[in-house]
């Protein structure tokens, strides 16, 4: 039987789980919110899901020379780059190598290698 005690007590739990986990987008990856760097405009969501990282219909770059889209742990790690960024705006996605522990990412950055700067990056 569902009494108000057992309704309150699993909805507390419920909250809680939520507000202590990962952020989920749907239930299917970690999501990041961009934020640009070296004087660049970088924004909207990426979500890393199984070994693809998505940047999402809201993700802009204001533009620079040769952008990257990399990973990192605590600050990007250049051996970490995925591939060229396919566009300035909008969604597009990127295959992580067998080789990359995701349990070992926490960031994914987006990184001029032609200057070696940092353009934008999102905490994971």
């Amino acid at each position: 039987m569902i009494t108000r005690r057992n309704f309150m007590a699993a909805g507390a739990a419920m909250v809680a789980g939520a507000v202590a986990g990962p952020v989920f987008a749907g239930g299917h990856g970690r999501l990041g919110t961009f934020s640009g760097r070296s004087g660049h405009v970088t924004g909207g969501t990426v979500e890393i899901v199984g070994d693809m990282v998505h940047l999402l219909d809201d993700f802009i770059l204001d533009g620079a020379p040769d952008p990257k889209v990399a990973l990192g742990y605590n600050g990007v790690k250049t051996e970490w780059i995925l591939a060229p960024l396919e566009k300035n705006k909008g969604k597009s996605s990127y295959k992580v190598p067998a080789n990359i522990d995701l349990d070992h990412v926490n960031e994914v950055w987006i990184w001029c290698e032609e200057f070696s700067v940092p353009l934008g990056y999102a905490k994971i």
